[in-house]
């Protein structure tokens, strides 16, 4: 049998030789904010459930989301849904054909962070104010 020799070419870089930039943690961020989503979205389906369980079901899924460590998930939640709905945004200005000089990349970067905090805390604010 002859003897097959590995090709001479380059390997593909890997994390420990890219600078970290803001561009690269808000694509870190958005994945792990729609995997965030997945498991928010189990605790609402658990929530409806106990909600169409009946009302003893639905004062355990109520005293369990009013309880700080509730109430922390639920900030977290939706902190999640807002930072990958502006995140989307920005990918959906890149559809467009827009943004992608390095600057503008990592103003849009900074922006979705610096508008999706924010946000959060505002929409719980009006949400506090208005219950």
């Amino acid at each position: 049998m002859a003897e097959v020799k590995p090709a001479a070419r380059p390997l593909s870089p890997h994390l420990q030789i890219y600078r970290w930039s803001w561009t690269m943690a808000m694509s870190i961020a958005h994945r792990v904010t729609g995997t965030g989503l997945y498991l928010g979205t189990i605790l609402i389906a658990a929530w409806l459930v106990a909600a169409a369980s009946g009302p003893a079901a639905f004062e355990t899924a109520q005293a369990i989301a009013g309880s700080f460590l509730g109430r922390l998930v639920l900030f977290l939640y939706s902190f999640s849904l807002i930072h990958h709905m502006v995140g989307g945004l920005r990918h959906f200005v890149w559809d467009l054909g827009h943004g992608y000089d390095p600057q503008t990349r990592m103003n849009m970067a900074k922006f979705s962070i610096a508008v999706s905090a924010p946000l959060t805390v505002l929409i719980w604010i009006v949400a506090l104010v208005l219950r």
